[in-house]
């Protein structure tokens, strides 16, 4: 198959489910046909996946990582020993995992196209990852505590793992349990990344979307999260924080600036 016809192929096998999408005429451009794909994958419902199916998922998705362009964090260059701030697309990011800021239900976004990095990274590394979530989610029989992470499998992403997290609602006036449950993400992430043998571990920011924290304050507990991490472990994980808006990376420069 050409590059165009395992997306279409991929189309027509999720259009297989009952959904809205299920009858929706496959676009003629490549970009409307892309944006259906990634549609039918954010409501798809977790259940098992035919082998044909994870094969040709997996070689279109590696090949649209590719065309991407994917940074290492060898091509990176430290603000201080071990810690890096990178502005990118983390599901281009190679580094051995990826964290990701997930909802307590921990299967993904299912908002089509939603831009949230749920749906991103979920969209990037296939349905395998959702299935994944569901099986871990299904064995533990109750939603997923905020502060606590989980890992997997980072499936078609260039990363090793994604380790999910559940950060804190701020809905009202920021206090200490917001600040203490999003420190126990970042520490939990750190904790779980080095127990599964990870050497490097790429942070976005956790709960500064729609989870209302304030980004200046949670950039703060991020950094000095892990750098009091750091310190107490003896750690050499390598950190990236990685930002998307350009209000967060003034927000971290100045923070590594100024200290």
């Amino acid at each position: 198959m050409t590059h165009e016809e395992q997306r279409i192929w991929l189309i027509r096998e999720l259009q297989k489910e009952p959904s809205q999408l299920s009858r929706y005429t496959i676009p003629a451009d490549e970009q409307g046909q892309k944006d259906l794909l990634r549609g039918l994958m954010n409501i798809w419902m977790p259940k098992p996946i035919s082998e044909e199916y994870l094969r040709i998922e997996s070689e279109y998705l590696k090949a649209e990582s590719e065309a991407r362009g994917i940074t290492k964090i060898s091509d990176l260059t430290p603000v201080e020993k071990d810690l890096y701030l990178w502005q990118g697309d983390i599901t281009t990011l190679e580094c051995d995992a990826v964290t990701n800021a997930a909802n307590s239900q921990l299967l993904g976004c299912f908002r089509i196209l939603h831009n949230c990095i749920d749906n991103c990274l979920h969209s990037a590394a296939g349905i395998s990852l959702r299935y994944r979530c569901y099986e871990i989610m299904r064995a533990q029989g109750h939603e997923e505590p905020t502060g606590q992470a989980k890992i997997t499998p980072a499936y078609n992403l260039p990363s090793k793992y994604v380790i999910h997290t559940v950060g804190p609602i701020v809905s009202g006036r920021l206090n200490e349990r917001h600040c203490e449950l999003l420190k126990s993400c970042y520490r939990s992430c750190l904790k779980l990344a080095e127990e599964n043998g990870c050497k490097s571990l790429a942070f976005c920011c956790i709960s500064t979307g729609v989870f209302g924290f304030p980004q200046k304050e949670a950039a703060e507990i991020a950094v000095h999260t892990v750098r009091a991490y750091k310190k107490e472990t003896g750690s050499e994980i390598k950190v990236i924080f990685n930002v998307f808006k350009d209000e967060d990376l003034m927000i971290y420069r100045g923070l590594f600036h100024e200290e």
